[in-house]
C-alpha cells in the first residue's frame, strides 16, 4: 500500500486529499483545495495560491488514474464545486469518471449548501451518487456519520474511511478534528496501522476550553494505538499546530508527525503565517485583481519542486529522527 498526501495546510493550502495505492486500485479520497479568503484582514498571499495551483494539479493527475473516489462531506476544501473559487478545481475540470466506483456520503446530516453540492455532483458525473455509509468492500469500506468537529459547531457530518490491504490498515478521518468521540471509536475499532485525520482548530477562538481538552485526551489515545498518526488540515491553521503536535509526540515512541513531513517536505503552514508573509514578501497593489484577469501569475512564488519523498514516514513528531 502506496499512501500520498496530495494537500494539506502544511503542505500550504486547505486541503486534505490522499492518494491510495493497492495492487490493483487507485483510490483517491477528498479531491478538493481552497484558500481561506480572508484571515487578519489579509487575502491569500501568492504564496498560498501557488501552492493551491500545486495541490490542483497533483489532485487532477491523481484522479486521472482513480479507480475510485471518495467524498467524505461537502465542503469545499474536499470536493470540487459546480462554482469554485479561482484557486479550487471545479466539476468541470474533472477527468472521465465512468469507470471509477465512487463512495459519497449521502444526504442525511448535512446542510442544505452541502446537499445542493451533492446534486451540482451528481448533474457533473451524470449519474445519482448512492450513499457510502456503512458500506464497503474487500478494501474500502466507510462509516456511518459522523460528526465534523464539536456538536457545537452544526457542521454537519463526515465519513471515515477504512482502506485494507493484507495486514496493512489505512483509516482517514478528514473534519472530526479529533472531538467525536464515536468517529475515535470508530477508528479505534478499525485496527490502523497509519490513521490520517484533522487536528483541532486550534486558531478558532470559539473553541472551548473543554473542546480543547477533549481534543488533547483523543489525540493522545490515538497516538498510543496507531502506529503512525498523522495530524493536519484544521490543526496546521494555527501557528501553535506544530508544537502541540510535538507535545503529542512526546508521549508516545509512534510515529506522530504532520502531511508535508509524511511526505518528507519541510512544512509550510502559509495560511497561519500570513501576516508574516505579507511582511517578508510584499504584494503589490492590485495584484489579485491582475491575478483574477489572468495578467498576474505566480511564478515568482512557486514552491520549490526540489523535495524528498522517502521511502518511509520519519520516527515522530515533526520528523526529528529518534536519538540512539
Amino acid at each position: 500500500m502506496e499512501i500520498t498526501v496530495l494537500g494539506c495546510e502544511s503542505m500550504g493550502a486547505r486541503s486534505l486529499a490522499v492518494m491510495v495505492r493497492t495492487n490493483d486500485r487507485c483510490i483517491v479520497i477528498d479531491p478538493g483545495v481552497a484558500l481561506g479568503m480572508l484571515r487578519g484582514g489579509l487575502a491569500p498571499h501568492p504564496l498560498e495560491i501557488a501552492a493551491a495551483e500545486a495541490t490542483r494539479t497533483r489532485i487532477l493527475d491523481a484522479l486521472a488514474d482513480a479507480t475510485d473516489v471518495v467524498v467524505t462531506h461537502y465542503h469545499g476544501d474536499h470536493v470540487p464545486l459546480a462554482s469554485p473559487s479561482p484557486y479550487q478545481p471545479g466539476c468541470a475540470d474533472l477527468p472521465d469518471l465512468a469507470g471509477a466506483r465512487l463512495w459519497c456520503k449521502g444526504p442525511d446530516g448535512i446542510s442544505r449548501t452541502s446537499l445542493a453540492r451533492r446534486r451540482d455532483l451528481e448533474r457533473c458525473l451524470g449519474r445519482p451518487l448512492a450513499s457510502a455509509e456503512g458500506r464497503g468492500d474487500a478494501q474500502v469500506r466507510c462509516s456511518h456519520g459522523v460528526l465534523h468537529g464539536s456538536p457545537a459547531s452544526h457542521l454537519g457530518q463526515v465519513m471515515v474511511v477504512r482502506i485494507a490491504e493484507g495486514d496493512e490498515v489505512f483509516v482517514y478521518a478528514s473534519d472530526m478534528q479529533v472531538l467525536d468521540d464515536a468517529a475515535v471509536a470508530t477508528i479505534y475499532g478499525w485496527s490502523p496501522r497509519t490513521l490520517l485525520a484533522s487536528g483541532p482548530p486550534l486558531y478558532l477562538r470559539e473553541l472551548s476550553m473543554a473542546d480543547r481538552t477533549s481534543a488533547w485526551l483523543n489525540a493522545l489515545f490515538l497516538a498510543g494505538v496507531v502506529p503512525t498518526l498523522i495530524l493536519d488540515h484544521h490543526l496546521m491553521r494555527a501557528t501553535a499546530g506544530p508544537a502541540w503536535l510535538d507535545h503529542v509526540a512526546a508521549h508516545t515512541e509512534h510515529c506522530v508527525c504532520c502531511g508535508a513531513t509524511f511526505m518528507g517536505e519541510e512544512p509550510r503552514l502559509l495560511e497561519a503565517d500570513r501576516p508574516a508573509l505579507y511582511t517578508a514578501m510584499p504584494v503589490r497593489e492590485g495584484w489579485h485583481a491582475a491575478y483574477l484577469r489572468g495578467d498576474a501569475d505566480t511564478a515568482d512564488y512557486a514552491p520549490d519542486p526540489a523535495t524528498t519523498r522517502p521511502a518511509s514516514p520519519p520516527a515522530r513528531g515533526t520528523g526529528r529522527p529518534r536519538e540512539g
